[in-house]
């Protein structure tokens, strides 16, 4: 489990293709706290340490993995996203985000503002049923709140902060990003009909009709 609060940006070392892909990621100082066998999430997908060599951790991926996220189109030498799992008793500063990515967006536009950067991503419409205007959305593994939610496209507002200290700052248009829509979004989408929205059935079953 991790919270959408990006620890560091860092340099994928390597990438090797084949059945199980091989990401290698120089984590820096982060790495004096690591382990093999611990997950981190690289641009919001949980991965588990396979390797450490000094300041290089590497990490296996199956082909499912690399299909649905975004990761197959990186390449040596970008910057990743990285944020190391949640320990009991840490700080809540974002959302609860699992690492898990539902979908790749498309970066649509991103508006430059005063005091913020208005940023808009195109998603299937699948996943915009589990998002609202004010709740939370992972892009990249970054936990932002949602300005507005259309059928197909969603939008976020980042602070100069964020921009500066993620991947965002050098996402274009046109970039895919790992988009996962908030996790207690999809257990009430479960539990009030499939996604399907609040029914009177529902309400009268639980006492509120």
């Amino acid at each position: 489990m991790f919270t959408g609060i990006i620890e560091a940006m860092c340099p994928l070392a390597a990438l090797q293709r084949g059945a199980t892909w091989r990401l290698t990621v120089d984590l820096g100082p982060l790495a004096d706290d690591v382990k093999l066998g611990d997950s981190i999430a690289i641009n919001g997908v949980c991965l588990t340490v396979a390797h450490l060599n000094g300041s290089r951790a590497s990490f296996d991926a199956i082909g499912e993995t690399m299909g649905r996220t975004a990761l197959a189109r990186l390449a040596q030498d970008d910057r990743v996203n990285i944020e190391r799992a949640l320990r009991v008793g840490d700080r809540l500063g974002g959302h609860f985000v699992a690492g898990h990515v539902d979908g790749v967006g498309t970066l649509r536009a991103k508006e430059q503002r005063p005091d913020q950067t208005v940023v808009r991503v195109a998603i299937e419409p699948a996943l915009t049923r589990f998002m609202a205007a004010k709740g939370s959305v992972a892009i990249d593994g970054i936990s932002l709140t949602l300005v507005d939610v259309a059928h197909d496209t969603f939008s976020v507002a980042i602070i100069p902060y964020t921009l500066r200290e993620t991947t965002l700052g050098v996402k274009h248009a046109g970039d895919p990003v790992n988009v996962e829509v908030d996790l207690l979004a999809r257990y009430v989408a479960k539990m009030t009909g499939h996604g399907d929205g609040l029914t009177e059935g529902f309400l009268r079953e639980h006492g509120f009709c």
